[in-house]
């Protein structure tokens, strides 16, 4: 009976710990939310070929602790600074008209991406409940590191 209840025990805590993860949205689901129930935007903009975002989502989108910090404190936005998503915010709409589908590697640069003046890859952005650009973040952090920013 208590290796039944063990091997319960730890079958629950493996699917918790791979249960713990960031519920990502689109920028327009966030603004909309954010008209009903006002808090700050967390914007991870990323690209398919950049090797510091792939370890963003690895090693610190992955952390418990990040994980409930985002999740509880603000609206989280993936974007990928070269797809094809419409954007439309604070009343402009911004698309990707350099958008090739299927294409490998690097791919037209995003209107939005040009908005926010993106320098580099992964850059993440903070947006007070009013839309405003509170600040970003440039270049890859770790867990600890991303923590003490936000």
């Amino acid at each position: 009976m208590k290796k039944i209840i063990l091997v319960l025990s730890l079958s629950l805590m493996s699917i918790v710990s791979f249960a713990q993860e960031i519920k990502w949205m689109t920028m327009d689901e966030a603004v909309i939310a954010q008209k009903k129930d006002p808090k700050p935007i967390f914007m991870d903009v990323y690209t398919d070929w950049c090797g510091p975002c792939k370890m963003l989502d690895k090693n610190t989108f992955s952390d418990a602790a990040i994980v409930d910090l985002v999740s509880k404190n603000y609206y989280a936005v993936k974007f990928n600074a070269e797809g094809n998503e419409t954007i439309n915010f604070k009343g402009v709409k911004y698309t990707n008209p350099k958008y090739v589908a299927g294409k490998t590697g690097r791919n037209g640069q995003h209107e939005f991406t040009s908005f926010l003046k993106v320098q580099g890859y992964p850059t993440m952005y903070i947006f007070e409940a009013s839309g405003e650009i509170k600040s970003n973040i440039l270049g890859y952090r770790t867990a600890e590191q991303l923590k003490a920013e936000l």
